[in-house]
């Protein structure tokens, strides 16, 4: 495999984990061996635990000790994945980041398939789990659907965004900071910020071996409402008065045409206006829709804000093993 173009550059693997103790020390063993037998010298492997309640500290300074290539950090408390992932790029050293599961799903052997695709000009490799092996109805089906929601949407075209195994230059993770529920869509972040040059690879993908998923249905209702968060920052994030003051016109407008007719019913007609109950009902569903996303959207600008200019994390470290 030639993949001599990145053999002397620094590579981490950043791996958030929450109760994955099982499968820690053959993943390890697994990206161990293949990162080794690929040519790649220069590594470490980031394992960050986010709140697990079972013995996965343990294992990783256990690893640690064994090898000290294998870092750690603790999260103090459970913080979700998205945080977890973005403690991880911030003590990654590498010039190439490999972000993944710690479920044995994903496969360390396709690692070096990615940097070779890398090196044919990208700056981010997306794996592609195109023979999934999930629960068709709650997992691979809301999980298509989605995917293809969001390719039309920003126009980031990927089969599957919601694989973790992906790798990264550096640079291409530069000036954006994660919080939310966001880490699946980090590519999009990497093309809106940086005008990186995205490619997809298809990757194998294995049956869990322990454990149990900690999604379900419910995270196609979060991804949806993340994209209409994404489609703002794209399209509107610098001209905020150019959304809410369309749609305020908008409504203004209807409003007016509304009382317009309303008027002409009352006056010319004679009718009573006040038997539609129903007009005022849908109005005001209508509006009160309107104002929730509206907000949602302030309020997650005034996230941005709040960890850009303050420099917050979204996240908490008890201990850190390097």
């Amino acid at each position: 495999m030639n993949i001599e173009k990145e053999q002397e550059v620094y590579l981490s693997a950043v791996i958030p984990e929450k109760d994955e103790a099982e499968s820690l020390p053959k993943l390890y063993e697994n990206i161990s061996e293949t990162l080794t037998k690929a040519g790649v010298a220069s590594f470490e492997i980031i394992f960050i635990n986010d709140g697990s309640r079972d013995n996965s500290q343990d294992i990783i300074e256990e690893l640690h000790k064994k090898d000290n290539r294998v870092k750690g950090i603790e999260l103090r408390k459970n913080f979700g994945q998205t945080a977890a992932l973005a403690a991880g790029l911030e003590y990654a050293k590498g010039e190439l980041i490999v972000t993944m599961d710690a479920d044995l799903q994903n496969d360390p052997a396709d690692i070096p398939r990615m940097i070779e695709k890398l090196n044919e000009g990208y700056d981010v490799v997306s794996g592609w789990r195109k023979d999934r092996k999930d629960k068709l109805i709650t997992r691979r089906i809301p999980s298509m659907i989605a995917n293809r929601l969001v390719a039309k949407v920003t126009g980031v075209h990927l089969n599957d965004y919601g694989c973790a195994l992906k790798i990264y230059r550096q640079e291409a993770l530069k000036d954006f900071e994660l919080y939310g529920d966001m880490h699946r869509f980090l590519p999009i972040f990497a093309s809106m910020n940086n005008g990186v040059k995205i490619t997809e690879l298809v990757v194998n993908h294995h049956a869990r071996r322990f454990g149990k998923s900690k999604y379900g249905l419910s995270r196609t209702i979060k991804v949806i409402l993340d994209l209409i968060t994404i489609q703002f920052f794209q399209r509107f994030l610098k001209y905020p008065m150019r959304i809410f003051g369309s749609v305020g016109i908008l409504f203004l407008g209807v409003g007016i045409l509304v009382g317009f007719y309303l008027s002409y019913v009352k006056i010319m007609l004679g009718e009573s206006i006040g038997s539609r109950p129903l007009l005022l009902f849908a109005v005001l569903l209508v509006l009160a829709g309107i104002q929730l996303i509206g907000l949602g959207i302030l309020a997650e600008i005034l996230a941005r804000i709040y960890f850009d200019t303050g420099k917050k994390r979204p996240y908490a470290i008890k201990k850190v093993i390097q």
